[in-house]
């Protein structure tokens, strides 16, 4: 659906509230997605967690409206706004800064993303060395392209899925590897290339232990509905997990923590007192968690791995810069 058709899509909402009640950024200033006048201006305010849009029962695309509208924003003042407000995450991730193609010439490449090797290096390390051992599988380290989507940067995000793509096809990649579901579900309907999850690979391979489980789980944004990953994860768990229903997102999301960092951090605050182990099986919520106190948060695929590593939010930056040289 067009960008004019999505935001006039909200004109459905009947003001049921239900998108208030689960939505703690709709909440804090009292409006339904049909308030597209205050909606437009509070546009970068929003996580994109697609909360709304699960609960609409008028099956209004609520994040589509928000991404309409940030669109919108940066055609209208030519990204000024965002090139102020955003002006680091643009100058990393619109020509990713550390990008890395040295040992991406195999037909099948592993894909860490940004954020999983930031807070996880010792395990992206050792998985790179284990798929190149067990399957001659190689490694790009490189940024999807999402965050800059999400800012709304059109032009922008279509640049950066056309350079992806043609490195790729120029070092004759056919299938790319993913170890984020955020990642995973940006890429997949936007390039021709195969794309397939870590886990069915691990799962192909025959490698990875079993994770205790029996405890919660924090299921990323983009799984939440369709839990393809999770179904992908559950045969590595001793358990089953309880899923984590508290909050609707890690507080990473859109790049919403630059307008609402004290919703931001609150989400983790809600676990903290949670007693029992919460696994999450991407990078960035983990990381976002841990740093706002989550302390007990611990990414499922070190676990399958053997590997007593938790995420490292201190020197995640370090740890990205370094993917460069490896």
């Amino acid at each position: 659906m067009g960008q004019k058709n999505r935001i006039q899509d909200a004109s459905k909402c009947v003001h049921c509230h239900l998108c208030q009640k689960n939505c703690v950024f709709l909440k804090k200033y009292g409006i339904d997605i049909k308030d597209t006048d205050r909606l437009s201006e509070l546009a970068y305010h929003c996580f994109l967690c697609g909360r709304c849009t699960e609960v609409c029962p008028a099956g209004i695309d609520g994040r589509g409206v928000i991404m309409d509208m940030r669109r919108r924003h940066v055609a209208g003042d030519g990204g000024a706004f965002v090139s102020r407000r955003y002006k680091r995450t643009v100058s990393e991730k619109q020509d990713y800064l550390y990008r890395n193609y040295k040992h991406g010439t195999k037909k099948r490449v592993l894909f860490p993303g940004c954020n999983f090797p930031s807070v996880y290096p010792k395990t992206t390390k050792t998985l790179v060395k284990l798929l190149e051992e067990q399957a001659g599988i190689g490694v790009i380290y490189e940024c999807c392209g999402k965050p800059i989507a999400d800012l709304g940067m059109e032009q922008q995000e279509k640049a950066v899925i056309q350079g992806i793509e043609k490195r790729l096809k120029e070092r004759h990649v056919e299938e790319l590897i993913l170890l984020c579901p955020n990642c995973y579900e940006y890429l997949k309907p936007r390039i021709s290339l195969k794309v397939t999850n870590i886990y069915e690979v691990l799962t192909e391979l025959g490698i990875g232990f079993k994770a205790a489980g029996g405890a919660r789980m924090f299921r990323p944004c983009p799984d939440r509905e369709k839990g393809e990953w999770l179904a992908s994860i559950t045969p590595f768990l001793e358990k089953p997990c309880e899923p984590v229903t508290e909050i609707q997102c890690c507080g990473l999301g859109g790049c919403a923590g630059v307008e609402e960092p004290e919703l931001s951090k609150g989400f983790a605050r809600k676990l903290k007192n949670i007693p029992e182990t919460i696994y999450t099986y991407c990078g960035s919520c983990a990381g976002q968690l841990t740093r706002n106190g989550c302390r007990q948060v611990r990414h499922i695929l070190p676990e399958i791995l053997g590997i007593p590593e938790k995420p490292d939010t201190v020197k995640s930056l370090i740890n990205r810069m370094k993917t460069k040289y490896l």
